[in-house]
């Protein structure tokens, strides 16, 4: 799921990614900013990968619902758009807005 938001002034993504309960995991080969979020061990998990347009933060997000595996299986059991991952959009949202009205 995609979402776009004015990115909060003085803030650093990285800092934002952390006060929203997200881990940095490194960079995409297109330069986004790969992160995750566990909700119960290491799966499943939030993911996001997050990018800077402007005055802009571009998130694509999705549920992994368990560990990548490889060989005859799918590679990735990703959840773009159920209710869980809109309502972490949802709560993304509500918690970047309320870093921008600190300021």
């Amino acid at each position: 799921m995609k979402l776009e938001i004015k990115k909060p002034k003085n803030e650093n993504l990285q800092t934002i990614m952390r006060r929203l309960g997200y881990k940095p995991i490194g960079h995409s080969d297109r330069g986004e900013l790969n992160c995750v979020r566990p909700i119960a061990g290491d799966y499943p998990r939030f993911h996001a990968y997050i990018k800077e347009e402007g005055d802009q933060l571009i998130f694509n997000i999705h549920l992994d619902q368990k560990r990548p595996s490889y060989g005859n299986e799918t590679a990735h059991s990703g959840d773009y758009d159920s209710e869980v991952v809109r309502d972490e959009v949802a709560f993304i949202q509500e918690q970047i807005n309320k870093l921008e009205t600190r300021f």
